[in-house]
């Protein structure tokens, strides 16, 4: 009998899976994101899915396939349901029995699947369970998507070139409902082209890529796919094709495709696995041709919800008492691609709601938000950010987001939005937080005013995480790496640090997705007098530091020592000054044996 009269947070705590305090913690905040307790517990890393799907067979009484083992599904089985069905829905066929077909699902509560599987395959369904990304590993490795689609395009383009070139004198509206559609259709009557960047731009999407990175070189043009903030080498594309694949991409982004001089922005929509993606596209001139990079906006992304995205639970809280202000400037610094924009849009989300009236400035507008009014900016028409800034202070906003301070124009409009009670959230380049202060004033703005605006600055970057399947204790971590990131003996006593193993889920790489390494800065008074007085950074982090700060390099050491990653990814984004090589003397090591990093 399975376990339907028991709650699946009762189930894990029962076998020992989460505790009660676990449980306690996610249950709020599958409350506060409207999110199953099983995902809550997922997002929180207190439960892999594989785990959700074992309670969920026990509780509905259903059969728990382990794809670990050996051949779990017989290869002979594996035409009984359509590929596309297979890879669209994330379902195995396990066996077939007079007119019922069984199959291996991970959600046993989505009956819209079961209905659609009756009606497609015309035959009864029984199903059995297994986690969702075991499925999805299952499924990668069965079909070898990433690899064996692009050659089997590639190599399609090189037996009809002639449709190739053909493709390009194709108008431009069939081109873009070409692509908008390109998952849900057959590939019949496509040409060589078309199906090589759909591919693509399919394979990059459902690789979980943030960014396709398009190459051209002397004899060859590099497809790359950024995946957890590394770029993975693809094979190539060959030399041949390169003008082709070019101008489908122009064309698909509506910009210029004779235009070769100078560089050109545009947007491409695609449709793939029934969701539809926006891919900011951007042409750059080379030596060997036009470098292409469109970077994958996702909707989820933008609402991963503020407790999702790594931060300490005393840094969460002072966050939320933080955004939560009537007034002042709120600021994110960081590098390209550190995940600025995410934790502004949780920012946000949190806030949206009917009596807040919020208003942004954008350049560009990457993520649509229902109940938020977001300007594009547009340079070439004079719509600026200081003139949109301007234009939002007579609409009556309670919150005001302003993409980025580039110069002192913005700022002084962002500074005085503030301090006529806005609350403006903002993003601007820089290593750390303390910096944010003499950045702002190095470039104009009058110190009183930077001094008395802003209530906070957030340093993050981001790291990748292990990937909780395979990872493993590590029973002997790199000293380098560890004086790298300023940790000793004396630190990791009670406390343990994995490794990457690399599995199926994760690609073989040992980690899977990302996590924000945070540096929160609150304003005070002795903070504002060093601001007032154009104090340097060293003198203001000092400052910081003594108000309870907790550095990049302390909270990465945080996240090392739960598991969360490893020296190794905390090294590259943060570092203790003056530490020397492995093959330097031992007394240089030993002096870097005390952490610089603050707790």
């Amino acid at each position: 009998m399975g376990q339907r009269d028991q709650r699946i947070g009762d189930i894990l705590v029962e076998w020992g899976i989460i505790s009660q305090e676990q449980l306690d913690e996610a249950l709020k905040v599958s409350k506060g994101a409207g999110k199953r307790l099983g995902e809550a517990l997922i997002d929180l890393d207190y439960a892999s899915d594989d785990d959700i799907a074992k309670v969920l067979a026990s509780q509905f009484d259903m059969e728990y396939i382990d794809l670990d083992q050996p051949n779990p599904i017989p290869h002979e089985n594996l035409p009984l349901l359509p590929q596309d069905l297979i890879k669209k829905y994330l379902v195995l066929p396990l066996e077939q029995t007079d007119n019922r077909l069984k199959i291996l699902i991970h959600d046993p509560m989505d009956l819209e699947l079961l209905d659609n599987l009756r009606f497609r395959l015309n035959c009864e369904i029984d199903t059995a369970l297994a986690g969702r990304s075991k499925i999805k590993a299952f499924v990668d490795s069965m079909f070898n998507e990433t690899k064996a689609s692009i050659d089997d395009a590639i190599s399609s383009m090189s037996v009809d070139r002639s449709a190739a070139s053909m493709d390009m004198s194709v108008d431009r509206g069939k081109s873009m409902d070409a692509a908008a559609g390109s998952d849900e259709e057959s590939s019949a009557g496509q040409s060589p082209v078309v199906r090589l960047v759909n591919k693509i731009l399919s394979e990059g999407i459902e690789g979980d890529a943030s960014d396709i990175h398009i190459e051209p070189f002397a004899d060859r043009v590099r497809l790359r796919y950024r995946i957890d903030g590394v770029c993975h080498e693809m094979q190539n594309i060959p030399k041949r094709m390169q003008k082709a694949v070019i101008a489908r991409l122009k064309i698909m982004a509506g910009v210029k495709v004779q235009e070769k001089r100078v560089p050109q922005d545009g947007r491409i929509k695609v449709k793939v696995s029934g969701s539809t993606y926006d891919l900011r596209f951007s042409t750059c001139p080379c030596y060997y041709g036009e470098s292409i990079v469109m970077r994958i906006l996702r909707p989820e992304s933008a609402r991963i919800g503020l407790e999702n995205l790594g931060f300490e639970e005393d840094t969460h809280q002072q966050i939320l008492d933080l955004i939560r202000r009537p007034n002042g400037v709120f600021l994110v610094t960081g590098p390209t691609g550190s995940g600025k924009t995410t934790t502004l849009y949780s920012c946000l989300d949190v806030l949206n709601r009917p009596d807040k009236k919020i208003i942004t400035a954008e350049d560009p507008v990457e993520y649509n938000f229902p109940g938020i009014n977001q300007c594009q900016v547009k340079e070439h028409v004079g719509l600026t950010f200081n003139r949109i800034l301007r234009a939002m202070l007579r609409h009556d906003p309670n919150i005001v987001l302003v993409g980025e301070v580039r110069d002192q124009e913005v700022g002084e409009v962002a500074i005085e939005a503030a301090l006529t009670g806005h609350l403006v959230f903002t993003t601007l380049h820089t290593n750390d937080a303390p910096s944010a202060i003499t950045r702002m004033i190095n470039m104009g703005l009058k110190p009183f005013l930077v001094a008395s605006a802003i209530q906070g600055v957030l340093a993050q970057r981001l790291v990748r995480r292990l990937c909780p399947e395979c990872k493993a204790p590590d029973p002997s971590p790199d000293p380098y790496e560890l004086r790298l990131c300023g940790m000793t003996k004396k630190d990791l006593e009670g406390g343990t640090i994995y490794k990457p193993v690399g599995c199926p889920t994760c690609g073989h790489t040992g980690y899977k997705g990302r996590r924000g390494i945070h540096e929160l800065m609150l304003m005070n008074h002795e903070l504002r007098q060093l601001a007032f007085q154009q104090a340097t950074v060293s003198r203001l982090r000092e400052a910081a530091f003594n108000s309870g700060m907790r550095n990049l390099l302390a909270d990465g050491q945080r996240k090392i020592l739960k598991g969360i990653t490893t020296p190794y990814e905390v090294s590259k984004i943060a570092q203790v000054e003056g530490v020397v090589g492995e093959d330097e003397e031992e007394e240089g090591a030993e002096a870097t044996e005390e952490p610089v990093a603050v707790e």
